[in-house]
């Protein structure tokens, strides 16, 4: 019995795929290499798509090239059976790196810091994988090699360029991301809200400047700046019922040229984020309600009421569907083993993936693989130092063991959606 409860616990590879590492992972693993020697800024990931271009064709995929900039989309029909929609992105950051890796960034001041080397070469493997393994499921494999995401403009693109209309329609959208929180081996899993909507809102504080000897012949700016930004901080507070999570963050203020001059305006810049769509109309409305009225209140005419723009690069709430997300979470976990799945918290940061399922009407999972060496998150667990996150110039996977755990995630998970029929 002992015997039989021990197997029981064993993992599950999917058929073919311990056979299909001892042949590629080496090879992968170089490929993981020459990605993050050679990172791109966003909007500018023309080497890394005619990788992932090449890669798909190679493996026998019909490949459109330049969707939505850079955005690269595979379409593998292998007969009767759902959609699956496989998605990666590809776009560095602006970080000067410092990890000391021997395959470090050759472009100076550009890091694949969020991990998106990780992200192209587990979703490459995944689609070689099952594109030389068909006999194992049925459908339309769709993978979408996506360019802009640290924009938040990337999903946007391409969808604006007949991602949904020039391609098959998902039934179902998948996608994972790197936490440098997690152990390498294990998937980090959150149902419902997993990423926040984020919004970017400018203001310009306009005024009558002057001489700062005389401030009450001016209508000055720097002090409404002021009142407006302690004004913002009690919308959250006093507004938003407290069980519905929401910030807002001036992270920018600039205004003035010397000590003794009140300037004309000051601009603030805003990061605002929620994930209920009711909370996201509320918070942009009161922070405009703010400003205009703070200014009023300050004695200020019509004619100098600050301008509030709400830009363009917002980034919708990634939702993860309850049901799908039981379901991925099952199928991955036979394949890595008991304990590889784990429950996490959702956070307030963005990702645009969030956009694909509602505008595809279908449900989509978005997970996290762990990416940091044990004996290293253990220490930190420990009360050692933290473990270098995203977006630092020292965040450091490790290579191997990740895209192993990556790809048979995404396999894992695209043989349940994708499954032969029962006979």
């Amino acid at each position: 019995m002992f015997a039989a409860l021990l197997l029981a616990t064993l993992p599950q590879s999917p058929a073919g795929l311990e056979d299909w590492f001892g042949r590629e992972l080496d090879a992968l693993t170089q490929f993981y290499a020459e990605l993050h020697a050679d990172p791109e800024l966003s909007f500018a990931e023309e080497r890394s798509a005619q990788r992932m271009s090449t890669l798909l064709r190679s493996a026998g995929f019909t490949v459109t090239e330049k969707v939505g900039g850079h955005g690269v989309v595979g379409v593998l029909e292998n007969g009767a059976g759902p959609t699956l929609l496989l998605r990666c992105d590809m776009d560095a950051l602006p970080i000067l790196e410092e990890t000391g890796v021997e395959y470090a960034s050759r472009n100076e001041g550009v890091m694949h810091a969020c991990g998106h080397d990780v992200h192209m070469s587990a979703w490459s493997g995944a689609a070689r994988f099952l594109a030389s393994h068909r006999e194992n499921w049925s459908g339309t494999l769709v993978c979408i090699a996506q360019p802009a995401e640290e924009r938040g403009s990337g999903a946007r693109a391409m969808l604006e360029d007949g991602l949904l209309t020039r391609f098959p329609k998902p039934d179902f959208c998948l996608a994972l991301h790197v936490k440098a929180e997690l152990p390498v081996g294990t998937i980090g899993s959150c149902s419902g809200y997993a990423l926040a909507n984020v919004d970017s809102v400018d203001i310009i504080v306009r005024g009558k400047g002057g001489h700062g000897s005389t401030p009450h012949v001016t209508h000055d700016p720097v002090v409404l700046a002021s009142r407006i930004v302690l004004g913002l901080q009690t919308i959250v507070s006093r507004e938003v019922a407290p069980d519905a999570p929401a910030v807002i963050t001036v992270g920018s203020i600039h205004g003035g040229s010397k000590h003794n001059i009140i300037p004309n305006e000051v601009k603030l810049e805003i990061t605002v984020r929620s994930y209920a769509p009711e909370v996201r109309a509320h918070l942009l409305a009161a922070i405009e309600r703010t400003a205009v009225h703070e200014a009023r209140a300050a004695g200020f005419p019509e004619d100098l009421l600050p301008e509030v723009t709400i830009l363009s690069e917002s980034i919708d709430a990634t939702y993860n569907d309850p049901a799908l997300v039981a379901r991925m979470d099952a199928a991955i976990a036979r394949a890595l083993g008991d304990g590889s799945v784990m429950p996490v918290a959702p956070v307030t940061g963005g990702e645009d993936f969030g956009m694909y399922g509602p505008a595809a009407g279908c449900p989509a999972y978005l997970f996290w693989l762990g990416v940091t060496p044990r004996a290293r998150w253990q220490a930190a667990q420990d009360g050692g130092a933290p473990v270098p996150a995203v977006h630092t110039s020292r965040f450091k996977p490790e290579p191997r063991a990740s895209l192993r755990a990556g790809v048979t995630a995404l396999s894992a998970a695209a043989l349940e959606v994708l499954a032969k029929p029962s006979r």
